[in-house]
């Protein structure tokens, strides 16, 4: 089903939301806008290979918040990182979300390709386009990116130095 003109109204101003709560925050790159057909992505870059994205994925009604990289060796960090935490994946993300202040313990997360780059994810399903205009999830979508910051925000260190 199309979107209609006030939901691609309401996932503007979303996006907007977001970009504006991180635009003061240093830790996040700039954001820019990488649209494509089937996902409305804000990537905020650190460095060259690396970025932190909030998604909006219309075909699904979800929002997908994760960390991407398009080089492979900080891929591997990632996952020494995680197995060296003795945590899996999801119980490392949940234990991040903790410290971004969300009680959310076991999100789904997704680890895989996309456009060349790997990603860690967790989406959010939305129950309508109306949803977007919440308190709730758009505190929830800024905590996901804090807690996608602090869990992954130290493989980007040794980019940042290149």
């Amino acid at each position: 089903m199309p979107l209609s003109s006030e939901d691609r109204d309401r996932i503007d101003s979303f996006r907007v939301y977001v970009e504006d709560s991180v635009a003061t925050d240093d830790r996040y790159g700039e954001a820019v806008r990488a649209d494509s057909d089937s996902a409305l992505a804000t990537r905020f870059f650190e460095g060259a290979s690396c970025w932190f994205e909030v998604t909006v994925l219309p075909s699904t009604r979800q929002v997908r918040v994760g960390f991407f990289t398009s080089d492979p060796a900080v891929n591997t960090e990632c996952e020494q990182v995680i197995a060296e935490s003795g945590e899996t994946a999801v119980r490392f993300v949940g234990l991040a979300f903790e410290e971004a202040g969300l009680e959310w313990p076991s999100p789904q997360v997704e680890h895989g390709k996309e456009g060349g780059a790997s990603y860690y994810a967790t989406p959010l399903t939305l129950e309508d386009w109306m949803d977007l205009d919440s308190d709730e999830v758009r505190d929830k979508t800024i905590r996901m990116l804090e807690g996608y910051l602090i869990a992954f925000g130290p493989a980007v260190g040794p980019e940042e130095e290149e």
